[in-house]
Formats: structure tokens, C-alpha cells, sequence
């Protein structure tokens, strides 16, 4: 489209190498490769790809349903695979009202898949970055009434901001022009079930793996601990169970008992 960057084919992206953990087409060779040695340096980035995405799930499901919820906005989608955001939300509530966001022109590209709405309902797509809320929010008030409850969703995208970029400022400046019964959702990659070296460098499986992806020319994602994810919901009402890994949020019930734990932790709050 005029006035958006090129895809750039040679350079690994975040969204293009989830989409292929999740087994999607929408990816290059260069993204397969890199993400197939990600996974070589840490196996468990596959379940973790899996349970945040089952975790979007029950997320949208819980809000579209118990908590009455009928306009979201996803910051960060990425690349659509199965059981976007919008297709979760108006199976519940077919009058449901959903904007995505993201910069990633490849994203962009692939903007009419994600406008399949419910006829009830209503689907948009906003070309910005997470570094600009009031573009975002002002683009977003074309499709969603910003004075009535609106579900936040920030899957896997606060990594890619590092601490001089502010991601607490960031999530305040989203989230302070929504009404009282909004939510926000939160889910970010952690480093807790690794152990860091001796000199206190943390040379893990999933940070060398992260160091070979910035290697190869992708975007560096930082980790951050369970406590400082918490520090997220500052001021908001955290929602049962509190902050805990993706697939510890609320599971459905399985015969296997427990489902593992994994370094992506998330959570979920109402705004007072």
C-alpha cells in the first residue's frame, strides 16, 4: 500500500516467526530459519508460543462473556493465524467491536483477513506503534466509543520496549482515557525457571536464543521478572489468580491435571 515501508524479506520479524511456531504460511525462509534455530537453543519456546495464544482465548472469551465486555483493542496483534481476537470475542458476542494494531507492514498486508466482522459486529485495523497511545487512541475512537468499557490486550508486545522507552508510561498512557469496567490484558516474556550465571549475566537458554535472534538482524525483546509484569496492573483491579504464567490463567479443565508452567506470565485487570 502507498505510504507504508516494503517488506523486507531478508530480515527476521517477531510476528512473521510466531506465525510460523504456530504453523501459519505468513513467514519467509529467513524467519523459518531463525525461528527453527530459537527453538534448537530453546525447545520451550514452542509451548510457549502455544499457551499464550490458548491463553488469548480464554481471555477474550471470559471478557466478550462474564465480564460483558464488547469492544477490544489488540496493540500488537501480529499476524493472523486461528481464533483471532475478533473471531473469539463475536462467536460470544456477535455485536462485538474489535481495532488491532500494529506497524509491522507484512501485518498490513494481510489487514482483510482480519476485517472478516460478524455482520453485528465491527473489525478495523490501525497501522501504529505501541510507542504512540495517542495516535493509537484517536485512530481507535473512529470504531470503538472510548466513554463505554474497552478491553485492552497487550500479548507479548511490552518485550519489545525497553526501559527507556517507558512500557509503564506507555501502559498509563493507554490505558488512563478508558472508561471505569475497561480491562486490560497483559501477557510478557519472563526468565524465571531458567538460571542465570554466576556474574549475574543471565546466559539462560531463552536469552541465548534471543541473543542469536538480534544476531540475525530481528528486534531485541526483554525479558522482565513476574514481579515487575504485576507493576503493570498499578492502580487497576487485578482479576483472579493474579499474575501467573499463561497457562496457569484460569484452564479448562483436563484429565492430565496441572498444565506446566511457562516463562510467558500474564494477567488480567479492571479498570476502577
Amino acid at each position: 500500500m502507498a505510504g507504508h515501508p516494503e517488506i523486507d524479506s531478508s530480515v527476521p520479524h517477531s510476528a512473521r516467526i510466531w506465525n510460523h511456531w504456530l504453523g501459519g504460511k505468513d513467514n519467509y525462509p529467513v524467519d523459518q530459519e531463525v525461528g527453527d534455530e530459537f527453538l534448537r537453543i530453546f525447545p520451550g519456546q514452542a509451548d510457549i508460543a502455544r499457551h499464550s495464544r490458548a491463553f488469548l482465548g480464554r481471555a477474550v472469551r471470559y471478557l466478550a462473556g462474564e465480564a460483558g465486555i464488547r469492544q477490544f483493542l489488540d496493540v500488537g496483534t501480529g499476524l493472523p493465524t486461528v481464533d483471532n481476537t475478533h473471531e473469539v470475542a463475536q462467536r460470544v458476542a456477535p455485536d462485538a467491536r474489535v481495532v488491532y494494531v500494529d506497524n509491522d507492514p507484512l501485518v498490513l498486508t494481510h489487514a482483510r483477513a482480519l476485517l472478516a466482522s460478524s455482520p453485528e459486529g465491527a473489525t478495523s485495523y490501525i497501522d501504529a506503534d505501541v510507542r504512540d497511545p495517542d495516535a493509537i487512541l484517536a485512530k481507535a475512537a473512529e470504531t470503538l466509543d472510548l466513554g463505554r468499557p474497552v478491553a485492552l490486550l497487550l500479548l507479548g508486545i511490552l518485550g519489545h520496549l525497553t526501559d527507556d522507552e517507558d512500557p509503564e508510561g506507555v501502559l498509563a498512557r493507554l490505558v488512563a482515557p478508558l472508561a471505569p469496567g475497561s480491562h486490560l490484558v497483559v501477557n510478557d516474556g519472563t526468565n524465571v525457571f531458567g538460571t542465570p550465571g554466576a556474574d549475574g549475566v543471565d546466559d539462560t537458554a531463552r536469552a541465548r536464543a534471543i541473543g542469536r535472534y538480534v544476531e540475525a538482524g530481528g528486534i531485541a525483546y526483554n525479558l522482565r521478572s513476574p514481579e515487575r509484569i504485576t507493576g503493570f496492573f498499578a492502580g487497576l483491579d487485578l482479576l483472579e489468580p493474579g499474575v501467573v504464567p499463561v497457562s496457569r490463567w484460569r484452564p479448562e479443565p483436563s484429565p492430565f491435571g496441572e498444565p506446566p508452567e511457562v516463562d510467558a506470565f500474564c494477567g488480567v485487570a479492571r479498570v476502577p
